[in-house]
This record gives structure tokens, C-alpha cells and sequence, in this order.
């Protein structure tokens, strides 16, 4: 499958779970991917009146919590390659009071559209493992970030443990897959199983960062594991 292929056969997915993608989070991490946001955004060390950028920003979750934290003062561009995904933020977006400071963009996280230098802090929650190539993703990153700038890169991960994987393995078979069957989307959340086998750990990660230009890369594993986020400093 070639590079294209693949990326359209992945926009495919995440338009067609659009609709649920919100409502099936919380309920198979019982409310704690809200957490975990709340965890990268602080890393991400994001200030009042930054520009931020929020990549793979599916339904905005991140690019909200970044706003309230950058204010009216700051600007916020949530970039993903899902048109429907998009719509879903900017609706959920409409409602807020005061509005919030965030611009959508629907972009190519391996070729985004900003100059060099441009963003002050940066967010990416379960972008890495879904891009085709996640050097040129972190290379990208690394331009559009301004000297010294960081960013907090949150994803699911194999964990190290046998228990937990074995857990993580039963998990995503008896709950994930059955319970977004109930929404005719078994193939979608069947992907993230093969997604993971091949997602590089959080040692490689930390490698590819610095590889990537990126002066220092931390991995901070979470929940056994199973989750983690990459924070980086240009």
C-alpha cells in the first residue's frame, strides 16, 4: 500500500467515527482521556497570549483546553486531515460563550501549511501513531515551532508489562471492538489493535524527537503503560 493510500484509507476511518468519536472516549476510557488532555496541555507549556497549535485536532478537545489557556489574547490553530472531524469541532466550538480563540484548518500533518517558527506550544493527541510517516510528522513539527518552544504528544501505547498488554489486548477485543460494533464501526476500532503492534515505543519515540532536530525529549509513561505522552523542546 503506498503512502497515499494509506493516508486516505486512515481520513476514511476518522470521517466515517466522526459522529461517535466523542461518546465512544468517554465511555471506553471511563471518562479519563479528559485527564489525560488536561496533562499534555500543561506540558505543553502553553501561556496566555501564545499561539498554539493543536495537530490531528480530531473533535478539538485539546484545542479548547488549549484556548481557555492561551485566552482571548492568544490563538489557537486546530489542523487535522479529516473534513468531518472539522465540522464536528467547529459545532461543538459554536457553543462555547465567550468564543474561543481557535481557527480550523484541514491540513497535512507531514506538509502543514505555517512558516517556520510560527507557534509558541503545541499539542497532538492520538495523531503520531495514525500519521504514514512520523519522522517527516515530527520534522514538521519541529519547523513550525518556534527556538525553545515545546510540545506534548499523547497517544496509546503497547506497555512494557506482559499483564498489562495481555489486559490492553482483552480490552480492545471484548470491549472496543464489540461495543462500536453497536455502531456498525468494527473495522474503524479494529485498526487501532494492528496500529499499536507497529507504533514505536517510547524510547524510539524519544529517538525519532531528537533525530528530528528537537534538543530534548522526555517519554512519560501513563496508566501502566498503556498510554503515553512524548514532550519535546525545540
Amino acid at each position: 500500500m503506498s503512502l497515499d493510500t494509506e493516508a486516505n484509507s486512515i481520513r476514511a476511518i476518522f470521517n466515517r467515527i466522526a459522529p461517535v468519536y466523542d461518546s465512544l472516549n468517554d465511555w471506553l476510557s471511563l471518562g479519563l482521556h479528559r485527564i489525560w488532555k488536561q496533562m499534555a496541555v500543561k506540558w505543553s507549556d502553553a501561556k496566555p497570549g501564545d499561539t498554539c497549535l493543536d495537530l490531528c485536532c480530531g473533535s478539538g478537545d485539546l484545542a479548547q483546553i488549549l484556548a481557555r489557556r492561551v485566552g482571548l489574547t492568544g490563538k489557537v490553530k486546530g489542523v487535522d486531515f479529516s473534513p468531518a472531524q472539522l465540522a464536528n469541532a467547529a459545532t461543538r466550538v459554536a457553543a462555547c460563550y465567550p468564543p474561543l480563540p481557535i481557527r480550523w484548518v484541514e491540513a497535512d500533518a507531514l506538509n502543514l501549511p505555517f512558516p517556520d517558527n510560527y507557534f509558541d506550544a503545541a499539542t497532538m493527541g492520538y495523531g503520531l501513531r495514525n500519521v504514514t510517516d512520523i519522522p517527516r510528522a515530527l520534522q514538521e513539527l519541529h519547523r513550525v515551532l518556534k527556538p525553545n518552544a515545546k510540545a506534548a504528544i499523547l497517544d496509546f501505547h503497547r506497555p512494557n508489562n506482559s499483564t498489562l498488554r495481555s489486559f490492553q489486548q482483552w480490552y480492545l477485543d471484548n470491549l472496543v471492538v464489540p461495543t462500536a460494533k453497536q455502531f456498525g464501526l468494527t473495522e474503524e476500532y479494529a485498526y487501532i489493535s494492528p496500529s499499536l503492534d507497529k507504533f514505536p515505543t517510547g524510547s524510539e519515540q524519544v529517538q525519532l524527537a531528537r533525530q528530528a532536530g528537537f534538543t530534548a525529549a522526555t517519554h512519560y509513561p501513563i496508566a501502566g503503560g498503556m498510554m503515553g505522552v512524548l514532550v519535546i523542546t525545540k
